[in-house]
């Protein structure tokens, strides 16, 4: 049966109350099933709540959407490895094109942070993906493995989960086609298979909704999507998770 993953990232909303609530409503819509895992992915200050309950559930887990690379330390605002796992995390997205792009995170300080989180017991979620730039100058594949590369080294040791999101389809409205997401995985799968890595599933994430979340899944290449905006309502979650691929 093909284990299909769907990633909520909440970015900066959803406070710990508003967690529970949202929580409560989605899981009185959605029934555990075999064939799918849910991960949320909430802000720092709702990550113990959100793990206290789904905790209660094994097809639920609860991750941080970063982490540093030190394991604690004078390092304001950070959070490390360690804590999130303390906080309930069992897992914690890594380069996040936000972390990249907004936050200035470098290739080195990516790489880090998933040692970091391998180190402290989290299951790495990998991003990666390409500006709108880079596409139109055909370097999509290119920036992609260079940030495997920087991220995983030249042997892929640890256990982890890729997810391919394209810059330019983030929030935007726009979205790679089932087809061009496709082509990237196979890509990014041949990488990890050449580097003996062992079974990865890759995730795509960009402007995924209720409309295309079926017709992006049905490519077999397509293990799971990473959402933002659509994860936020948990009604239109519930919906998704349940009907996608079915």
């Amino acid at each position: 049966m093909r284990a299909l993953l769907f990633a909520a990232n909440w970015k900066m909303h959803i406070g710990p109350q508003e967690a529970r609530t949202y929580l409560s409503t989605f899981l009185g819509q959605y029934s555990e099933r075999p064939d799918r895992q849910v991960w949320f992915f909430p802000p720092a200050v709702s990550l113990e709540a959100v793990a206290t309950i789904v905790a209660k559930r094994p097809d639920l887990l609860a991750g941080a959407q970063d982490i540093y690379w030190e394991p604690k330390g004078a390092y304001t605002g950070a959070i490390s490895g360690p804590l999130a796992a303390q906080a309930g995390a069992r897992a914690t997205l890594i380069g996040h094109s936000e972390r990249r792009h907004v936050f200035g995170e470098t290739y080195e300080q990516t790489g880090k942070k998933l040692a970091a989180a391998v180190r402290a017991g989290l299951h790495p979620v990998l991003c990666v993906g390409e500006t709108l730039a880079q596409r139109d100058a055909g370097e999509t594949l290119t920036v992609v493995t260079r940030q495997l590369e920087a991220a995983f080294g030249a042997r892929v040791e640890v256990q982890a989960t890729v997810a391919y999101e394209p810059v330019w389809a983030i929030g935007t409205g726009r979205n790679a086609t089932p087809q061009d997401a496709a082509l990237v995985h196979q890509a990014i799968r041949g990488w990890l298979n050449d580097r003996q890595a062992g079974e990865t599933r890759i995730l795509y994430g960009g402007s995924v909704n209720v409309k295309n979340a079926s017709q992006l899944l049905a490519e077999r290449e397509l293990d799971g999507v990473l959402v933002g905006g659509a994860s936020l309502d948990p009604k239109i979650w519930a919906e998704l998770v349940r009907t996608a691929a079915t």
